[in-house]
């Protein structure tokens, strides 16, 4: 795929959605850190469930250390591994207290540094919470970007490395959002709705799924 074919998929991401989000709800960058956390292995919805019940309860490092790890369990049973992600919260509540004063680090190594975050939490939350240029490469991006040809690799470090190469400057901070709910929404993993796709004429994916008939 050639710069202009980027560039112009970029433009009608944006035309689209001018000011795409995550469908993580939070109200800080704590609260994104642990949704965050917490939606490895797991949808949105599902974080989005407990949150809205644990948050209201306890929203800081200091509260939700105060919860103890079979409290905090409790609140996110309904999430896949919520046991080791309740002592991952649990230890890194306790780290932010000890090392951060509470707050969560704005650079990648004091993120990673966190029990449970990974290269992808670190990113997500470097770019959403704080504003900077990272790209954080899920299941739905290392998809999107290998199917249509925007950013093609092997594994998720070099997608990420192609996209930050490849993506134009000024779509880089929202460029994670918009590839993730087309993953999500449009080019999907069984069948991607081709025929409902706003960049299908721009993309290398040669397999175009056809309209399904009508009945």
């Amino acid at each position: 795929m050639n710069a202009a074919k980027r560039l112009e998929i970029f433009k009608r991401f944006r035309a689209a959605n001018p000011a795409p989000k995550t469908e993580l709800e939070y109200t800080t960058p704590f609260e994104l850190l642990i949704a965050v956390l917490l939606s490895a292995q797991a949808t949105d919805v599902s974080v989005n469930k407990a949150t809205r019940v644990l948050y209201p309860v306890a929203n800081t490092p200091a509260a939700i250390l105060a919860l103890g790890v079979d409290e905090l369990a409790s609140y996110i049973r309904t999430i896949g591994l919520f046991r080791t992600k309740a002592k991952n919260v649990i230890a890194t509540c306790q780290i932010l207290l000890d090392q951060h004063g509470g707050e969560v680090p704005r650079d990648r190594a004091s993120l990673e540094a966190l029990p449970g975050v990974g290269r992808k939490t670190a990113n997500v939350v470097m770019n959403t919470a704080f504003g900077e240029l990272t790209m954080a490469v899920d299941t739905h991006i290392f998809r999107v970007s290998n199917r249509t040809g925007i950013a093609p690799g092997k594994n998720v470090e070099i997608v990420e490395q192609k996209l930050l190469k490849f993506v134009p400057r000024e779509f880089l901070l929202d460029a994670h959002h918009w590839l993730i709910l087309h993953g999500r929404y449009t080019c999907i993993a069984r069948k991607p709705q081709c025929w409902n796709c706003m960049i299908a004429d721009l993309c290398d994916y040669k397999e175009k799924t056809p309209m399904p008939a009508l009945t």
